[in-house]
């Protein structure tokens, strides 16, 4: 039967999330299970500063492999192949422990495009879904949607034969917001509103209306398409609306184009208060409208801009990696670890989980001190709190920048994360009293700095001095591991990076104890997280009584 709507959003436990203000980014985890979601809350998105998860639709759905089955509700159950109502309860409340808040993807256009059974054991046909609808809930137009010049065919008719709902209806409507409300019930803080361009702006304004909480966080899915009658902009009323001119940009600027033309990004879209930006999702990776996992460094360069420019409120797009345009999720959703079976946890790699932390540092600073080569080396600054350089030439670049930092030495959390007491694991800019610090940014590598990041200046009186000859390709890093806490005892996951500044020679200072024996080797890191390690057996050293050793090694291939 439909769902009640004493469901109310007063029961829900509150967030303890930070306003969208101060953290605005989103990481979508899709077809992530929601065990899979609260482990990574807990692990990465918490810690790392992430405001929202997005998770897939939770609602029972067509049975089959395919991603796409999720977006064919069958009912207004949570019992899809993503979890039940337990384990979506449990996510929601671990992800709230976590300082994270919930989103959930919501499809309220349509059900599905034929009949079978459910994910949950529900018996259905098209245009017939028990305790929910029948044929006169749905439009009358039974046929694919045929010309998006056509305003009433886009919102009447069928997304690929999906049966459309009439959301004109008052039961379809009070329906739809009895499903929301009880999401609502169970902690959810808000929710994408799938194929929303297939929804006229009216009838969502009054699905909002009866909700328990009419003010709820909606994001819409509204794709522009030039010259047709149903733009962006008639869905900001409602709320947020995804921007996919975002992505379209930064696939033009960077494949291809010049990224030095990206200082205007955003000019002449939605308001900065009301665009979700991304760099891709699970359609537009597929469709080849924007960059995707694929691109390598480029990808992870158009990430780290979209995270450090003032425009809109990020999304992470963090999935798994495909052959097929219809390949599901591996494990049917499970993530036993990152970056295996698939999964490419993009939401999770230094480069773009670190500057996480750089847009909450910058937040409510606007753009300063913007530099370019003219080309495809850039670099600005957040006001006085933030500043990144993003070289996406062919080769490295060496520049004295100028920003509007304080004075001071700041970890480039671009290649290391700070640590307590004022350190940094990888390597460090000193900031002068004109503002200015010179560094050299690798090919298809980037550098950012920011005042969350500072670093003590005092010397380190024991440790180890790392120089390593290395040659990579663009989007290649190096890194040390060894048998020590400072060394990551041998995950290559908490490998400490080395600085680039110096290439071919990669640099790094490590406090250790004097004293101190221990084992270490290279490691080779790509954009996507694979590692290779150097060849031979483990490499030595002692930390003696006063100093640092010096270590000056060359890479065994």
């Amino acid at each position: 039967m439909a769902l009640s709507l004493c469901t109310a959003f007063t029961l829900a436990p509150t967030a303890q999330a930070a306003p969208p203000s101060t953290k605005d980014v989103t990481a979508t985890l899709f077809e992530w299970q929601f065990d899979s979601v609260a482990q990574a809350c807990t692990d990465t998105l918490g810690p790392k500063g992430y405001g929202f998860v997005e998770v897939s639709p939770p609602q029972e759905h067509i049975q089959g492999p395919q991603w796409w089955t999720s977006y064919q509700p069958v009912s207004y159950r949570i019992a899809g192949r993503l979890g039940d109502r337990t384990s979506f309860q449990n996510m929601v409340n671990t992800c709230h422990a976590a300082g994270v808040k919930v989103i959930a993807d919501s499809v309220i256009n349509h059900m599905t495009a034929g009949s079978g059974t459910g994910t949950g054991g529900t018996v259905y046909t098209k245009y017939n879904y028990p305790g929910y609808y029948q044929d006169q809930d749905f439009h009358s137009c039974r046929q694919p949607i045929t010309d998006y010049n056509d305003r009433s065919n886009v919102q009447n008719c069928e997304l690929v034969n999906l049966a459309d709902l009439d959301t004109g209806s008052s039961h379809v409507q009070q329906t739809i917001a009895n499903y929301l409300n009880d999401l609502a019930s169970l902690g959810v803080d808000g929710y994408r509103i799938d194929a929303a361009k297939h929804i006229a702006a009216t009838d969502l304004a009054a699905i909002k209306a009866r909700m328990s909480n009419p003010n709820a966080y909606w994001v819409q899915e509204v794709i522009y398409g030039a010259g047709e009658p149903i733009q962006p902009s008639e869905y900001t009323g409602t709320g947020d609306v995804d921007e996919f001119r975002s992505g379209t940009w930064l696939k033009s600027a960077f494949d291809g184009g010049r990224i030095a033309d990206l200082s205007g990004w955003g000019s002449g879209l939605l308001p900065s208060g009301q665009a979700r930006t991304f760099v891709d999702n699970w359609d537009t990776e597929r469709n080849g409208s924007t960059l995707n996992y694929k691109y390598g460094n480029t990808y992870t360069l158009a990430n780290v801009f979209m995270l450090a420019y003032p425009y809109g409120s990020p999304n992470v797009y963090s999935g798994y990696a495909f052959s097929g345009n219809d390949d599901g999720p591996p494990n049917g959703g499970t993530v036993n670890s990152c970056y295996s079976d698939g999964w490419n946890c993009t939401h999770a790699w230094r480069q773009i989980a670190n500057m996480v932390g750089f847009r909450n540092a910058v937040s409510g600073t606007g753009l300063t001190n913007w530099w370019s080569n003219g080309s495809n080396a850039i670099a600005f600054g957040r006001g006085s709190k933030g500043f990144v350089a993003i070289n996406h030439e062919s080769g490295p670049i060496t520049q004295t920048f100028q920003t509007s930092l304080p004075a001071g030495t700041y970890c480039d959390v671009e290649h290391g994360d700070p640590t307590g007491g004022g350190g940094c694991s990888g390597p460090t800019y000193t900031v002068g009293s004109d503002g200015s610090f010179t560094a050299t940014v690798g090919a298809g590598d980037a550098v950012a700095l920011h005042v969350g990041a500072s670093v003590s200046t005092a010397p380190a009186s024991t440790g180890a001095s790392f120089t390593v000859n290395a040659t990579t390709v663009p989007g290649q890093n190096i890194y040390v591991a060894g048998n020590t806490d400072a060394l990551g005892n041998w995950d290559t996951g908490k490998a400490v990076a080395l600085s680039s500044a110096s290439y071919p020679l990669w640099t790094l200072n490590v406090s250790m104890a004097a004293g101190t024996a221990f084992q270490y080797k290279y490691v080779r890191k790509d954009a996507s997280g694979v590692v290779t390690w150097e060849s031979g057996t483990n490499r030595t050293a002692t930390v003696p009584s006063s100093g640092p050793v010096a270590l000056n090694d060359t890479w065994r291939s």
